[in-house]
Parts: C-alpha cells; sequence; structure tokens
C-alpha cells in the first residue's frame, strides 16, 4: 500500500502542477527507488533488532526480508508511473496516461485491500473500499498541493 499511495501522489502532484511526462517519470522513479531501499532497509534493520527477541523461533534472514520488501515496493509503485513511459515516447498520450494511471493505480488499491481482508479474514470489500479512500484522498490533496503551488510559483 505505502508503495502505491507515495508514488501516487509523486504523480498525481505533477500532474496537478502541469508538469510534463519526462518529469514526472524522474520524480516517480527517484521516489520508488529511493522509498523502496528505505523500506528495505527499515526491514532488515527491523529483522535484526527484533532476533535476540525471539531466540526460540528461527527467523527469516534479515537480508532476504528486506529484499523482498524492496522488491514488492517497487513492483507495486511503479504502477502509477507506467502510463507515463509511453506518454514520454508519444506526448499525445499525456491526457490518457493520467486517466490510466488514475484507474490501474486505483484497481490496485482495491487489489492489495481486498488480498489483505483475506489473509486477515477481514471483510475484503470493506478494505478494499478504505484502501481506495485512503490513496485517493492522498492523491487528491497532492493534486491540490501541485495545482496551488503551480499557481504561486508560475509553474505549468
Amino acid at each position: 500500500m505505502d508503495g502505491l499511495v507515495t508514488t501516487f501522489a509523486i504523480v498525481t502532484g505533477a500532474v496537478g502542477a502541469g508538469l510534463p511526462a519526462g518529469v514526472i517519470l524522474i520524480l516517480g522513479f527517484a521516489n520508488v527507488f529511493a522509498d523502496g531501499f528505505s523500506m528495505g532497509s527499515s526491514s532488515y534493520l527491523s529483522a535484526l533488532s527484533e532476533q535476540p527477541l525471539h531466540e526460540h523461533y528461527i527467523e527469516k534472514d534479515p537480508l532476504n526480508k528486506a529484499l523482498v520488501t524492496f522488491s514488492s515496493f517497487v513492483l507495486i509503485g511503479i504502477i502509477p508511473i507506467l502510463p507515463f513511459v509511453v506518454s514520454f515516447v508519444k506526448p499525445e498520450f499525456y491526457t490518457f496516461a493520467i486517466a490510466t494511471s488514475v484507474i490501474t493505480t486505483l484497481i490496485a488499491f482495491a487489489c492489495v485491500g481486498a488480498f489483505s481482508g483475506a489473509v486477515l479474514n477481514e471483510n475484503k470489500l470493506r478494505n478494499a473500499a478504505r484502501n481506495v479512500l485512503i490513496g485517493g484522498l492522498a492523491a487528491a490533496i497532492s493534486y491540490g498541493v501541485g495545482f496551488g503551488l503551480a499557481q504561486v510559483f508560475g509553474v505549468y
């Protein structure tokens, strides 16, 4: 969920500011990989610090846990960016890229929510709706900030 929210917020903020596809790709990919590294590092450090507390359990390898976290973050985090790759090559696709990014990301939010509901034995539809709402609100806030700051600073 975190990979989707942060990357989608970067994308929608940049779209709100009227930035071109190339800038969206730079910001999006920089965010996905830096945030993925941060999450993977945190996962690694967390696993290391928990090992002394769980001596009787066979813990997963902290490095493996970090790599899985990083990979998961990047794989899901690129969803909002991918349509802008096409838009970068074909600028006439830009408006369609925005719509495609929003739709595919909202679907991904719903899928992550439904999956977590299934794993946690909770209401899948409620979890999916909650994720869509949270992700959508984060994107709306980011779009508004991007749009507003572009007006203030004269960027469009």
